[in-house]
Formats: structure tokens, C-alpha cells, sequence
């Protein structure tokens, strides 16, 4: 089952509810190499590289449908999904503003 790494409305109980039809489980996660800004009026996150950058949030195991939910949720802002590797370790989806997202692969290990 797919991951999601959310630093922002996913995890507001209301919005799981109505995308999700249910409560999502998850755990305390940090998504490295990234900082928050600011795209509007929505939270976003920034790749910058710098291994001592990490953004709080929390990751969750979804379903493959409600991974085509969350994209359709996200899409409605512009965002776009990338993958990465937390700081856990653990690969996740990160949605961010497609604007700001990066080129190339950014996976990479949390230390």
C-alpha cells in the first residue's frame, strides 16, 4: 500500500473524512532536505537539498484509489506528487506546488 507524507490539510480530520470517507492512521515523520514556504494561500514545501532542512508531518498508509483521491484533492491547488525518503527512512508520496517542484530525483536517506 502506498505512503504519504503530509505537512499540511491532509491531516485535518475533516478533510480526511471527505476525501477519504474514513480517519486516517499515521505516524510522526520529517521529510529532509526541504523547508516551508509559502505558495499562495496554501502551505508549501521547498526543496533546498541541505540535509539539516526538514519539514514536521505526519505519514500515512493509504490504498491505491485513495491515492488517486489525494491526487485529485491536491490537484485542485496545482500541486503535483513526488516521492522521497523521510527521515525514517520509509518511502512516501510528497505532494508540493508543481511550480516549485524539483527536477531530477530528490529520494534520499534522512539521517
Amino acid at each position: 500500500m502506498p505512503l504519504v507524507f503530509s505537512y499540511g490539510t491532509l491531516q485535518h480530520e475533516t478533510v480526511q473524512q471527505s476525501t477519504f470517507g474514513r480517519l486516517l492512521h499515521g505516524q510522526p515523520d520529517e521529510l529532509v532536505g526541504f523547508e516551508l514556504s509559502s505558495s499562495g494561500r496554501h502551505t508549501n514545501v521547498t526543496f533546498n537539498g541541505r540535509s539539516d532542512s526538514r519539514v514536521r508531518g505526519m505519514v500515512f498508509e493509504i490504498t491505491d484509489a485513495e491515492l488517486a483521491a489525494t491526487d485529485e484533492y491536491e490537484r485542485r491547488d496545482a500541486y503535483t506528487r513526488i516521492a522521497a525518503t523521510l527521515a525514517s527512512g520509509q518511502q512516501a508520496w510528497v505532494y508540493l506546488d508543481a511550480r516549485s517542484a524539483p527536477s531530477g530525483d530528490v529520494t534520499r536517506r534522512g539521517s
